[in-house]
């Protein structure tokens, strides 16, 4: 008995031990007094390498400077690839200079936005600030190694395009004294406002319209072609977009496809060549419930595409009778948060028709 005592004394001592330095290490290393124990203040050079955005008021700009003769240098050297030697842009982005007049410098809208007549948007056209630029160019340019620009080559590179506007002369320096005065020229610097719903609740909304949800224009997959012999001038695309964000490219290494997704009674996700002719109920079936409003054939919309979900299913048991009671039901998570809506207004033999095309393309 007297070591039993003996012995639960010493466990207790090593517990108060333990929980004495679980307190103190806590304490050093508490993030802050709201949440303690919880992490750390960051450093002030963590704090740095992370505060890098520039305002539009250009609070959060550094010290630096550049001429347009050095930023020519550097943009045939890392941009113009991509941009074109005078931002005309080539066959991948859209031009950076172009569309803006003398005239829009001085009144500060840039009339040609409302020129239908207008063949393309270029950068210039519409950024209001020169922080914008400023910031974009420094934080994520060039596009295969951003972050290696310092900010004299930021502010060289910005004032490059400045010139190609006509918004800065060819001899211009920019620098972090200048560019408040540079902003006073910018094209569009009126054609931006916050006077509008998606900045205020109180105000009317920025665009008015109304949701299709009958009788609308069926769906139809936006697409371009290429000839054979150009497809893979420039390498896969595929392989040149970046790992995150909704377009991964077209695949130039194989052939196009014979048809594009989302014509009505088209669709690639059931045939061994990629493509299927559905049955007209079934097509007319998921028009006129509006299921093209969330689902395409081939491409993800709201929700996953047709094509999406047949390989999900492909070959499992019971996957019919699990679709028709997810139609009828809704519901969200396996697609991800965004949920849908029960569906249950249709009756059992169209939710099956609509489950059997998606599943087989029959």
């Amino acid at each position: 008995m007297f070591k039993l005592d003996k012995f639960i004394a010493r466990l207790s001592l090593l517990f108060l031990a333990l929980f004495i330095a679980n307190l103190a290490y806590a304490q050093s290393t508490q993030g802050s007094a709201r949440f303690p124990g919880l992490g750390r203040n960051a450093t002030p050079a963590e704090v740095a390498a992370w505060d890098i955005d520039v305002r539009p008021d250009f609070k959060g700009l550094p010290k630096g400077s550049g001429s347009v003769e050095q930023g020519q240098t550097i943009w045939e050297a890392k941009c113009a690839s991509c941009h074109g030697i005078f931002g005309e842009s080539n066959e991948i982005y859209t031009p950076i200079a172009g569309g803006t007049t003398k005239d829009d410098i001085k009144t500060g809208k840039v009339a040609s936005l409302v020129d239908m007549k207008q063949p393309q948007r270029t950068t210039l056209m519409k950024v209001p600030t020169v922080s914008t630029l400023w910031d974009y160019i420094y934080r994520a340019m060039p596009w295969n190694a951003p972050r290696t620009l310092n900010p004299d080559d930021t502010y060289a590179l910005v004032a490059f395009i400045l010139s190609l506007g006509d918004i800065v002369p060819d001899n211009f320096v920019l620098s972090n004294t200048n560019i408040a005065q540079v902003q006073e020229k910018m094209p569009n610097r009126h054609g931006m406002t916050t006077k509008h719903g998606f900045w205020n609740v109180k105000d009317k909304p920025d665009v008015n319209g109304s949701s299709c949800m009958n009788n609308c224009v069926a769906f139809e997959q936006i697409g371009s072609t290429l000839p054979d012999f150009a497809r893979d001038a420039h390498g896969n695309i595929v392989d040149q977009n970046r790992l995150y964000g909704p377009y991964r490219g077209a695949d130039t290494t194989k052939p196009p496809i014979a048809k594009l997704p989302g014509v009505l009674g088209v669709g690639l996700a059931h045939a061994k060549d990629t493509h299927a002719i559905v049955t007209k109920g079934a097509a007319a079936l998921f028009k006129n419930e509006n299921c093209s409003a969330c689902h395409a054939p081939n491409a993800k919309l709201v929700g996953p595409s047709i094509s999406d979900v047949a390989g999900k299913y492909k070959g499992q048991s019971g996957a019919q009778d699990k679709l028709m009671a997810k139609v009828k039901n809704g519901g969200s998570g396996v697609w991800g948060a965004i949920p849908m809506p029960a569906q249950a207004q249709l009756s059992a033999e169209d939710t099956a028709i609509l489950v059997r095309w998606m599943l087989t393309g029959q």
